[in-house]
């Protein structure tokens, strides 16, 4: 007799991030020598004026359960932290802390999906996006772009796929896994669009908002007449080095806030109390307390870029954040490479593993087929030695 798994949990793919990292694990246990170039994890550690704000808290007693959306505080520092970097202007009963970014996604994804319920996905678009619309028992319609208009989708595309039945769209700026960033232009010419649509509703990811190489980010809700539509996410994991500290939040309409924490309430309730009084620290914290990690990120883009700029068959572009490349590695397809034909990304991305013994991602995962994801976020002496391995391979 088989397992009688609920079609749910059957139908929800694997975070492919994490199969790999997974493998990588797997594989390292086993004696092979392998660089990791899948997970979006600074090597960072976290600063040490957040860490000093966790142990005061520990010495203070923070131990008990805390309100389900957040402590009070920590919810009026976000606020602090929203018009101050973003000129967005909540109140604490429209934010609701959440065990991490990915868990206010799926909060918010969870309160306004219905089954049949269309969601838009500018392609190419992280991982958990499909797959939280999948457990709505929604449909995710990908918009595709490419790496020739460096992964960004226009208005007409954006109008030729709305449906009767669209509710969502989620956008991501600075982008993972591309790093590409929208201008304020270009977001306010997509809204233009979504106008037209008034009970489209958009949910803007802002975790990379903090890394980025001159070119700022500018916030979706700061769109005069999408602010009541929009809810925007962000996080402690990226720009503080502080992923597994998981911490996320969002800032939107009271109504939808209201919802999620209702919905948290009966999944998780309040988010760790020792983090959250960190992570008040943290997020009144001036973004140039973590500008070094920035500076380092861009060297290491810039060497990445340079070494990977010198393999025949890679074409790239110049991300503006987040801490990923994605190049198109399309030119290998139907080749035979060590042996092995390449079909498509997932087969490159498993040479590489295999061959080379460095963990990438495959852009299918993406919605970006023709390409892989590398990231960034290790050592440049790790960095080095990987693209070194990847052109041996493919020499």
């Amino acid at each position: 007799m088989s397992n009688p798994l609920s079609d749910r949990i059957k139908s929800l793919p694997v975070s492919q991030t994490l199969a790999m990292a997974a493998k990588a694990r797997e594989l390292k246990t086993a004696g092979k020598d392998i660089i990791s170039l899948s997970l979006g994890e600074p090597d960072f550690n976290t600063p040490d004026f957040i860490k000093n704000a966790a142990i005061e808290a520990i010495n203070q007693d923070y131990n008990s359960y805390t309100p389900v959306d957040g402590y009070v505080e920590l919810k009026e520092a976000i606020c602090v932290k929203f018009k101050r970097d973003n000129a967005l202007n909540y109140n604490p009963n429209q934010i609701v802390v959440s065990t991490g970014a990915k868990q206010s996604i799926a909060n918010i994804a969870q309160v306004l999906l219905n089954p049949g319920d269309d969601v838009l996905l500018p392609a190419p678009y992280w991982v958990s996006y499909s797959a939280i619309a999948t457990l709505c028992e929604a449909n995710f319609i990908e918009i595709p772009s490419s790496i020739e208009n460096d992964f960004k989708i226009t208005p007409a595309q954006l109008e030729a796929a709305i449906t009767p039945n669209t509710k969502m769209i989620f956008f991501n700026s600075p982008n993972n896994p591309s790093g590409t960033i929208y201008s304020e232009q270009e977001y306010r010419d997509l809204a233009k669009v979504l106008e037209k649509h008034p009970k489209i509703f958009i949910l803007s990811d802002e975790i990379y908002e903090h890394i980025n190489y001159g070119e700022k980010p500018f916030s979706f809700a700061a769109i005069e007449n999408m602010f009541d539509r929009t809810i925007t996410v962000n996080g402690l994991a990226k720009a503080f080095a502080m992923t597994g500290w998981r911490i996320g939040y969002i800032g939107g309409p009271e109504w939808i806030a209201k919802a999620c924490t209702k919905m948290q309430g009966q999944i998780t309730s309040g988010t760790n109390c020792i983090a959250q009084r960190a992570a008040i620290t943290a997020v009144l914290a001036d973004p140039s307390e973590v500008q070094f990690m920035v500076n380092e990120f861009k060297n290491r883009r810039d060497m990445v870029l340079d070494l990977l700029g010198k393999i025949n068959g890679f074409k790239l572009n110049t991300p503006p954040g987040a801490f990923y490349v994605l190049p198109d590695i399309s030119t290998f397809f139907g080749k035979i490479i060590k042996g092995q034909l390449i079909n498509n990304a997932n087969d490159f991305s498993m040479l590489l593993l295999e061959k080379a013994n460095v963990a990438t991602v495959t852009g299918e995962a993406f919605g970006a087929p023709n390409c892989i994801r590398l990231s960034y976020a290790a050592s440049v002496e790790q960095l080095q030695e990987a693209i070194k391995r990847i052109k041996n391979v493919l020499s």
